[in-house]
């Protein structure tokens, strides 16, 4: 019994020896980096716990809300200490992100270690070789000729959510957030994967469940010190949720693939030609034709990512702009008179192509202002590895660097009434690397082209029948952060009926 015990307490010093002289060398390296970037700053933090005390807010608005008020009080950019006083920078500012992002050697943060479970090694968690062979795979599958294909599957979902929306027209306030969430759900569906889901028919569709709440989960995740074990995360409520939820996704992607494998099987290959070819296609014919390069893992990691992103971020995109429209008259009206020029007044416009869709330019400005209020992905991360230099400083390898999109897209510095939506402001130069909402360089979104068409074909068939209008001040916007920035408590307004001429 005593020596249990004597063993025990034997242990017990040596875990705290241990973590006392790893907070003393971790304190010693964020001081030592302090003193070489005299522009960065360090948040209050405590031996052990670091800056946590300042996350306590774990609401679902709360973290952002914290670090928007770390950065608008302690400047652009930050050194955060975590758990045992390890350390990662933030930062803010479009000088010191460029060269974050110059970086030869491009490694994503430790945190998208977390969405491996869901998403495997997917193109967004992969770097080197790997990441260059998947996009050279999944490339053709956005070109110029794909996405005049999709047209008429984006329009004719378009219409569709027009006719949902007839429902409520003169009604009270309605949350555009969900029929744009299934809106956009049919569409990659049906365009990126070959499979027709009907969700604006049949909504409540588990996989769009399932994602929300996965990404709430690994969101509380990053910022909670105490799970970053995978060990430890395991054993607790959340992790035990966040793994039956990705076991469900998984079932439900594994059903799209065996359907679209089935229906490629069933197409005799002199009829190849007839079947349009889709995003999921290329990366089944590569696993057919025996490369080695993807296993029915890898598949089943990419098509849940390009589910999960292909609606995430078009639904979110929408549902602030048709708020923003709605509080701000002449610019709704500027937009429907560009709408008119190019197709007409007919309330249901005809004859939209991929040609026509490009002559919508200050359509595509009122997209660029909703995300640069509104940036889809609000917050992004590299890990250096050993030639990632900051102002001539080679920042030590395995360091995080947090770049915060969201916060340098409201800074009323690099964009004066950063509070305010005027889509003119994209007429004007900006300052390099000041506006990234679909990140930029060689790791830039691959489907941000095809996002915009389809967000400027809804914006075509929603603006020409409807005229939105604000809606009471107790629903007035509020946002929140997880792996993306979404509405919190939805994103409302007030539909009219153009076809009733009511003036703007």
């Amino acid at each position: 019994m005593a020596i249990s015990a004597f063993l025990f307490l034997a242990a017990l010093l040596c875990s705290v020896l241990y973590i006392v002289h790893k907070v003393h060398r971790n304190r010693k390296r964020a001081q030592v980096l302090l003193q070489q970037l005299p522009s960065f700053r360090a948040l209050p933090s405590l031996p052990v716990l670091g800056s946590a005390h300042l996350f306590l807010d774990t609401t679902p608005d709360g973290t952002l809300r914290t670090i928007v008020n770390c950065h608008r009080r302690y400047g652009k950019n930050l050194l955060m200490q975590e758990l045992c006083n390890d350390f990662k920078l933030l930062t803010c500012d479009p000088r010191v992100i460029e060269q974050v992002l110059q970086a030869k050697t491009i490694v994503k943060s430790n945190f998208y270690h977390f969405l491996q479970p869901w998403l495997g090694r997917s193109s967004v968690v992969s770097s080197g070789e790997r990441w260059h062979n998947l996009r050279k795979v999944t490339n053709p599958a956005f070109h110029y000729n794909m996405l005049q294909d999709f047209l008429p599957t984006i329009e004719t979902q378009a219409a569709i959510l027009v006719r949902k929306l007839v429902q409520h027209v003169d009604g009270p306030d309605l949350d555009v957030y969900e029929p744009l969430q299934y809106f956009a759900m049919d569409i990659i569906c049906e365009t990126a994967m070959g499979v027709r889901l009907a969700c604006q028919s049949n909504p409540r569709v588990q996989f769009v469940q399932d994602s929300e709440e996965l990404v709430d989960l690994i969101y509380k995740r990053i910022f909670n010190p105490l799970l970053a074990s995978d060990l430890v995360y395991a054993c607790t409520r959340a992790g035990r949720r966040a793994k039956a939820t990705v076991r469900s996704i998984h079932q439900f992607t594994r059903s799209v693939i065996c359907e679209r494998m089935k229906h490629m099987q069933d197409v005799p290959v002199s009829r190849e030609s007839e079947r349009r070819s889709t995003f999921m296609d290329l990366l089944l014919q590569t696993r057919l034709a025996g490369d080695e390069l993807l296993s029915d893992d890898d598949i089943r990691g990419e098509v849940n990512t390009f589910m999960f992103a292909g609606h995430e971020t078009v639904t979110s995109c929408l549902a602030f702009a048709l708020y923003h429209l709605s509080r701000n008259a002449h610019v709704q009206q500027r937009l429907y008179d560009e709408i008119v020029s190019v197709y007409g007044s007919a309330t249901e416009p005809v004859a939209l192509t991929y040609a026509t869709l490009t002559e919508l330019k200050y359509t595509e400005l009122v997209i660029r202002e909703t995300l640069r209020m509104n940036p889809t992905v609000p917050m992004i991360g590299r890990l250096a590895a050993g030639d990632m230099v900051i102002d001539g400083v080679t920042i030590p390898t395995g360091t995080e660097i947090m770049i915060n999109i969201y916060v340098m897209h409201n800074d009323p510095h690099l964009y004066p009434d950063a509070d305010q939506f005027r889509p003119e402001r994209f007429l004007e130069d900006l300052q390099p690397y000041s506006y990234l909402p679909f990140s930029t360089g060689v790791r830039s979104c691959i489907g941000q082209r095809f996002a915009m068409l389809e967000m400027k074909t809804a914006l075509v068939k929603l603006l020409s029948r409807f005229r939105f209008v604000p809606c009471e001040e107790e629903n007035a916007l509020q946002v929140k952060a997880n792996l993306t920035l979404k509405p919190f408590r939805g994103s409302f307004v007030k539909l009219v009926d153009r076809s009733m001429h009511y003036d703007v």
